[in-house]
Order: structure tokens, then sequence, then C-alpha cells
């Protein structure tokens, strides 16, 4: 349904995830799609996010501070609540862990206080009941991802990752990086850890192959989107290429970043 080459040359695309089966075959835990309304008032999906998809937290609180200041607006209102999205994130991540019998140990990933979503991090951590962590508090021995804690080291079962799939492990991907653990994709291919979400799941909210979900859909569910999308033009194709030539000043142009030469 997607060209391989478009798949291969997308800058989601990790090689090092050949092979690699994620615990329960989830790649995807959570995602964040981007809605916007057409002239005609219906909803239309802008884009999907499937990397290290943000923004939930900004969600529940403007919503807390809302009912604060407006509580008129929510009085005769049947508004839904959106203060259960942490647990049930939480839940998500629970739910994908690999199957050792016991409660498993979740864990923040983040950059670090320097980043601009910090805050994200530190808040789901904090509402999901979980530890908000940074590279150098793990490590990892006998391929399993393992928590520094002051009565020693606490395997790690799910991590949600923060950071991008090249900082995650220097190893193998980019070397240099202090933001991942030495061996992670190690401990991911042996199946003692679930990354969520999955690296390389970036391939599915690539510029280009947004264009090809609805086909996927098709292909894959035998059903018809819920939602349409943003009319997409792809300049490979003849036609497409012809139309957006002759519309540039209506248009609104969308570069793609390539891994690899072409």
């Amino acid at each position: 349904m997607i060209p391989n080459w478009l798949v291969a040359s997308c800058g989601g695309y990790t090689r090092e995830m050949v092979g690699i089966e994620p615990p329960g075959g989830r790649w995807v835990h959570f995602a964040g799609i981007d809605l916007i309304r057409d002239d005609a008032g219906a909803w239309r999906v802008l884009e999907d996010n499937l990397r290290t998809p943000s923004g939930l937290s900004y969600v529940v609180q403007n919503r807390a501070f809302m009912r604060r200041v407006f509580p008129e607006a929510f009085a005769h209102q049947h508004v839904a609540q959106v203060d259960q999205g942490p647990l049930m994130l939480r839940e998500a991540l629970a739910a994908c862990a690999p199957d050792t019998g016991a409660e498993p140990c979740i864990v923040v990933l983040s950059p670090g206080p320097l980043n601009s979503a910090h805050y994200e991090h530190a808040f789901l951590a904090q509402q999901m009941g979980v530890q908000l962590v940074e590279g150098r508090d793990l490590v990892v021995r006998d391929r399993r991802v393992l928590l520094k804690t002051t009565s020693g080291y606490e395997p790690v079962d799910v991590i949600s990752r923060r950071i991008d799939d090249w900082y995650l492990d220097p190893v193998c991907l980019r070397s240099g990086s202090l933001l991942g653990v030495s061996g992670m994709m190690a401990a991911l291919r042996a199946g003692h850890v679930a990354i969520c979400n999955a690296p390389g799941a970036g391939v599915a909210d690539d510029k280009a192959i947004y264009a090809y979900v609805p086909d996927v859909i098709r292909y894959f569910l035998a059903e018809e989107p819920l939602l349409d999308q943003v009319q997409t033009y792809l300049l490979e194709r003849k036609d497409d290429r012809e139309y957006v030539l002759a519309h540039l000043d209506e248009l609104v142009s969308q570069g793609r970043r390539w891994s690899g030469r072409i």
C-alpha cells in the first residue's frame, strides 16, 4: 500500500527495529491526533503524532482552571471529564508490560529539566504514580533495564519515553547521546522491556505517508475512515504535481526530512 522506498527513506524509519517484536505486538500505545474544522464545519485530521505525543497534561490542567474561573460555563453543560486521562495512560502502559507475574515497574524517561516539555513529564509521572527518570538513573545489566534506587537496582518493565528514537541508546543509535541508556535496544530486542511508543513508530506519522493512511485503513481494516483528512498532494504523482504548480498561492507546502541518500 505504501512504496518501500518511501518507508525506508523517511525520518522516522529506524533500521535497528527490523526483526524486533515489541511486547504484546504493540507499537503505538498513545497517539496525538491533531484535528481541525474545514469551511463546512466538519472535523478533519490534520496530522498524526506517534513518536512522543505530548499535551495531555495541558488538557487536564486547562480544564481544572476553566472550572474554577468559569464555573457557570459547566453548570448546565454536559462536558466530558478529562481528569482521568493520566490514569488511562497508566493502564495503557501497564497493559504492554512483559509478563513477569508482578506489578509492572513503569518509568517516564525525560531529557531533564531543561526540556521545554519537562512540566508535562513531571506532571504525568506524578499523576500516574510512577518514577520520573533521566538516562543517568537507568542502567542495563544482562539485557534488563534497571532503575537505580537507594536500596539497589529495580527491574524496569515499561519506559514511557519522552526523548527521540535516535537518543535512546548510544551503542546502536546516536553515539555520544547522554539522554538514553547503553544497551536499551538489546533489552527491547530480548523482550525484557516495553518502550512506549516503540522506536520506529514515527514512520506512521511521516508527512508523505500521511497521504496513504486512508488507503491503509481500507486495506487492513476493510472499512472507511471515520474522519476525512486535509486534502494532500504528493509531488511524485504527475497529476498532483501539475495541480500544485498551478495553485501554489493557495496551498501550504510541507518539507520532508530524509534519512539516507536519495
